[in-house]
């Protein structure tokens, strides 16, 4: 069959949209349509911008219109080839998605928890010790999380130290020591979205087949919406066929030129990664990846 009549593996998405700021559904939306895949939005929230830098923002909790857009999706017999969610900003939201992935999920289907919790060592405001506790269940119900380096060390209490005050051979070893302990979470797959050290950021990936180290130029910025571009290019490219290893690389690259195309226009930070800049990039990951599984 040609590759442009098979019928687009069906993303649920689970996710806040923000009218402006990219980040979360407005990068979640591109970067997985230009990676193959039809996203299915299911909204936790709506805003009017993103909270990081904005203040007097227009906010509207959709926890109660979560079971009504999933009852119609269960009225039409929706499938779904992936369920993908982030930041939840209740336990009631928690309980929600867990109740979606009973609901959609099969045998097969992968489940992906993007476990957005706080940065930089320190939980975000919003979130209590029952929330993190809601979130780490919901861990347990994944086939692949994509925690950060502040996300892994609470979800495995480890504790939070800057990297760059240690030698590279001592981070390698703390990654792999993440990856460890999460493996309690029973996820297949596991992504560390970075440790950095001296110039470089060191990104830690383990399944099935083993672990391994992938390694990116460490850019001295951060913009909303680079995990949400992340995460959305992993699944992607796993959707797409494409092995754990070679996604997690396409991912990390794409997010790497995203930086570095959101630093040259001088974008505001609170604007988000100016993901606009990169869809040729997506459109070619894709390609050359192809090309790859073609050839192998």
């Amino acid at each position: 069959m040609a590759e442009n009549t098979r019928p687009p593996k069906r993303v649920a998405a689970i996710h806040d949209l923000s009218c402006f700021g990219r980040c979360a559904l407005t990068v979640i939306l591109p970067t997985l349509s230009a990676l193959g895949a039809q996203v299915v939005p299911v909204p936790t929230a709506l805003l009017s911008s993103h909270t990081g830098g904005f203040t007097d923002l227009y906010f509207r909790d959709l926890s109660d219109d979560m079971d009504e857009i999933a009852a119609h999706f269960d009225r039409l017999s929706l499938t779904f080839d992936a369920i993908y969610s982030g930041f939840l900003g209740s336990e009631a939201q928690i309980e929600k998605v867990e109740k979606l992935i009973d609901r959609f999920g099969g045998e097969g289907m992968p489940v992906v928890v993007d476990p957005v919790m706080g940065d930089d060592g320190t939980l975000y405001s919003t979130y209590t010790p029952e929330l993190m506790e809601g979130m780490k269940r919901l861990c347990h119900k994944a086939d692949l999380i994509t925690p950060n380096y502040t996300e892994a060390c609470f979800l495995t209490g480890e504790p939070y130290v800057d990297t760059q005050g240690m030698d590279e051979e001592a981070v390698r070893a703390l990654g792999e020591r993440l990856l460890s302990a999460l493996s309690v979470y029973g996820a297949k797959q596991t992504v560390i979205t970075g440790l950095p050290v001296g110039d470089k950021l060191l990104i830690f990936g383990r399944s099935e087949n083993g672990s391994f180290c992938h390694e990116e130029v460490l850019l001295h910025a951060g913009y909303p919406g680079t995990g949400d571009l992340f995460a959305s290019t992993l699944l992607g490219l796993l959707l797409d066929g494409n092995c754990f290893e070679n996604a997690v690389t396409g991912a990390a690259e794409i997010t790497t030129i995203a930086i570095e195309k959101t630093l040259a226009a001088g974008t505001p930070v609170r604007d988000g990664v100016v993901l606009e800049h990169c869809m040729y990039e997506l459109f070619a990951l894709r390609t050359n990846l192809k090309r790859i599984q073609y050839r192998s």
